[in-house]
């Protein structure tokens, strides 16, 4: 689980994608066009693809998709072009729709299995700390390696990365024979959308991950923007941007102890968050990149017990489907934000738009408060 998760954030082409869209001769409209493609195929392969986990295999979805990424990158070097970028954002879309859903799925029903499922927490959030570190060694290796071999060299590596993560993909054990009938994935859709449904709890954890994953992910897109804006030299920015990493990392080893937090502490950590987010935003100064680092870790942290809560409340062969449709609220909600970042940024600058961004968080907390979607185990009243 750990090797893969490192593989599969191990990309050296991360850093530096965007210059190569750019030094090829694409417009800013053209790549945030790009952008958008990525997502929408987020959104129509999410949910279906988690059906499709839980009726054939879900080992099968988690080494196709690094494989499918891999071609993206591939395209993307060899043939540099608005087309090749666009066929790579759509491989790239469909691999991360294949991997939502079906990996949280396959990791906690093999640890249900051995009795284990209460450490689905702790490990779920060490694999996002290894991923994490891997995401800040690329950034550190990218550098070298593009200076010796270009764009290419970059790639290389980037689709070696995602070969050796299939490979470790088809190592995972799996237990669950597969649920497919003769009606295939869509009665396996229809039967977990029944199930959430039928179930107000798993309605509210559904909800919850959206609602603690979108706007911070979204943006992390524009941290590089909001430190420029400090008066940090562009040379600079991406070292800026390690502490803010470094949170992230260190909200995803918090996962296991904190899991213990009720509805009272998962409040607090979201509150706590957004305070920190808007404070450290509007500073205006480099120091304030500390607080927004803070609040990045606090938002992690949040967001893997999100994932557990909603684990934890599922029950059934429809696991894979229900994490899908989450992913999916979460992947329309992110398209939201990134409209609302263009609308207000052109009216204020990036530190004032990231402060207003903390406002739905506020809200988020006190509905959590108040006993909508909160952490806990499946024998939690709603």
């Amino acid at each position: 689980m750990y090797a893969y998760a490192f593989l599969d954030e191990f990309v050296l082409l991360y850093p530096v994608y965007a210059l190569l869209f750019a030094d090829t001769g694409l417009s800013v409209g053209q790549i945030s066009s790009l952008f958008v493609l990525w997502s929408l195929t987020g959104v129509l392969f999410e949910v279906p693809s988690g059906a499709w986990a839980d009726a054939v295999s879900r080992r099968l979805l988690l080494w196709l998709g690094p494989l499918l990424g891999g071609a993206g990158f591939a395209l993307w070097v060899l043939f540099p072009s608005y087309w090749a970028f666009a066929a790579g954002f759509v491989l790239w879309g469909i691999r991360g729709a294949l991997g939502s859903g079906a990996l949280e799925a396959l990791v906690y029903e093999e640890l249900e299995l051995l009795g284990a499922a209460d450490r689905y927490a702790r490990v779920m959030g060490r694999s996002h700390a290894v991923g994490q570190s891997a995401a800040m060694a690329a950034m550190g290796l990218a550098g070298p390696v593009f200076a010796a071999g270009g764009y290419r060299a970059v790639g290389a590596a980037s689709v070696l990365a995602c070969v050796l993560c299939a490979a470790i993909a088809t190592r995972f054990p799996e237990h669950r024979p597969p649920t497919g009938d003769g009606d295939g994935w869509a009665a396996t859709l229809r039967t977990g959308l029944a199930d959430a449904h039928r179930d107000r709890s798993v309605r509210g954890a559904l909800l919850l991950v959206p609602a603690v994953t979108a706007v911070w992910g979204a943006l992390d897109e524009y941290t590089p923007l909001l430190v420029r804006d400090t008066g940090v030299p562009e040379p600079a920015v991406p070292y800026w941007l390690m502490p803010i990493w470094a949170g992230v990392t260190a909200g995803s080893l918090l996962s296991g102890p904190a899991e213990r937090l009720g509805r009272a502490g998962f409040a607090a950590v979201l509150t706590g968050s957004a305070l920190a987010l808007a404070l450290g935003a509007l500073t205006g100064a480099p120091a304030g990149i500390a607080l927004v680092a803070l609040a990045f870790g606090g938002f992690q942290l949040a967001t893997v017990l999100a994932d557990v809560r909603l684990q934890h409340r599922i029950e059934g062969t429809g696991r894979a489907t229900l994490t899908s449709v989450a992913s999916l609220g979460t992947e329309v909600l992110t398209i939201a934000v990134y409209g609302a970042y263009g609308g207000l940024g052109s009216a204020f600058g990036h530190g004032t738009v990231f402060a207003l961004c903390a406002v739905p968080y506020l809200v988020t907390a006190a509905a959590v408060a108040r006993g909508w979607g909160g952490p806990g185990g499946r024998n939690e009243s709603p």
